[in-house]
């Protein structure tokens, strides 16, 4: 499969014209069209809900998209919870899936409407504490230990991973619950990270719904949601095929049909906690050619850097480039595509095979529209990038302007250099 920007050259020269690189560009057309698919494919579940991870892409123009298609929030944080606050998420439109929580976050969540859903067992005396009673509606996160697999293939190590609670704990934490007045509980869990099958979505509903109806049937409790949270992928390399949210949903349905209905639950809502699926590939981090070196291989220097996309530096992840303009020439020129940052990591590419890139040429680094921009840092005292929406009509509108060195320098207000540096901040904006 060829990956395609879904932004053209011209259009990108227009838009440079105006805000220069780098900078993150997100696609309304994508966006929407996916948001529609994944509510058509789980249009058979009567109160079916995505509550969007905030952390994927905290941004309100953004999310506010979603939110015309019926998508909430699922914030892990304060300030994520203030953002969700003031674009409208109302009561039932938020969920706190936090760990580690501070008490006045778990009260935050209570005032706004949030549903909590608990990390551990023992965060149920951290919530009665911060709110003082134990909320009507509550969920508990699931962690059954061990590797999940899909046929032979080790898909993630959730016996590794420092969230949810054990088969035991979730039991006892439903009894603790109901006993303190908790009237309507979901559960919830994340097995595996950005899978690229069809397949991981219907076999983790199928662990979540046989879970789901022994707690009922143990415990008294009665289940109202199931969130399977997030963990559909998107295809970053060009040889992956992309997931059909479609065959994904109906493989659900099918596993309902099979387990809760039978079981009397056929009224449980399916929640979901997307990030990536929703936002990955609608969002580009365009860059522009301004070095190259030739020593012992051949470097092509850009105006981004890490603190614009942390992946491959910290995970060594691949993200397609695209040289605007060269679409059709050949892959002919072997690169290490560097940013600035004096760390040897700070490599969007290595040894890529890339058309012959002139200095001023425009690069499209694909699938940046989630964890791009929202895991961006200021190592180097480097400064965050704009953000930039294109309209389905072709117009395009800055969503978040970049930073400057007075926002740099804000938090040393306290210092008595402050206006000697806010002097140079003004001079070199």
């Amino acid at each position: 499969m060829k990956k395609k920007p879904f932004v053209t050259l011209e259009k990108l020269k227009e838009i440079t014209a105006q805000y220069p690189t780098p900078f993150h560009l997100y696609d309304e057309k994508g966006i929407r069209e996916n948001a529609k698919a994944l509510n058509e494919a789980f249009a058979w579940n009567k109160g079916f809900k995505e509550f969007f991870a905030v952390k994927a892409t905290p941004n309100p123009y953004l999310i506010q998209i979603l939110q015309e298609y019926g998508c909430g929030c699922d914030c892990s944080s304060m300030t994520e919870l203030m953002m969700a606050k003031a674009i409208g998420c109302g009561k039932g439109d938020i969920m706190f899936s936090s760990n580690d929580t501070p008490e006045e976050e778990f009260r935050y969540a209570d005032e706004i409407g949030g549903i909590i859903n608990l990390d551990d067992i023992t965060h149920i005396e951290s919530v009665e504490r911060a709110v003082g009673r134990i909320p009507k509606i509550i969920s508990c996160r699931y962690n059954p230990g061990g590797l999940f697999k899909i046929s032979n293939d080790i898909m993630d190590n959730p016996g590794d991973a420092k969230y949810g609670m054990t088969t035991e704990q979730i039991f006892d934490a439903f009894r603790i619950l109901k006993e303190k007045g908790a009237e309507e509980f979901g559960i919830h869990a994340f097995l595996a990270s950005n899978t690229v099958t069809n397949e991981y979505y219907p076999m983790l509903a199928k662990v979540m719904f046989e879970l789901a109806v022994k707690l009922q049937k143990e415990t008294g409790a009665h289940i109202s949601f199931i969130n399977l949270s997030g963990g559909i992928g998107i295809p970053y390399s060009p040889d992956q095929t992309p997931n059909d949210i479609r065959v994904i949903g109906e493989g659900v349905r099918q596993v309902y049909e099979e387990v809760l209905v039978p079981a009397g639950m056929g009224d449980v809502a399916i929640y979901t906690e997307l990030g990536r699926f929703m936002m990955g590939p609608y969002g580009c981090l365009v860059t522009k050619a301004i070095h190259e070196k030739h020593t012992h291989k051949e470097y092509i220097g850009v105006d981004a850097c890490a603190v614009n996309l942390m992946r491959p530096a910290m995970y060594g992840a691949y993200h397609h480039i695209t040289v605007m303009g060269k679409e059709n020439e050949p892959c002919d020129h072997l690169y290490d595509v560097t940013g600035s940052l004096c760390e040897n990591n700070d490599k969007f590419a290595i040894d890529r095979y890339l058309p012959k890139v002139d200095m001023g040429d425009l690069l499209v680094i694909h699938d940046t529209g989630a964890h791009g921009f929202s895991m961006g840092y200021n190592y180097n005292g480097k400064l965050k990038s704009a953000e930039i929406l294109l309209h389905e009509d072709g117009s395009f509108e800055q969503i978040r302007r970049a930073e400057t060195p007075k926002d740099y320098f804000a938090t040393f207000d306290c210092f008595p250099i402050y206006e000697k540096l806010l002097e140079d901040a003004d001079r070199v904006k």
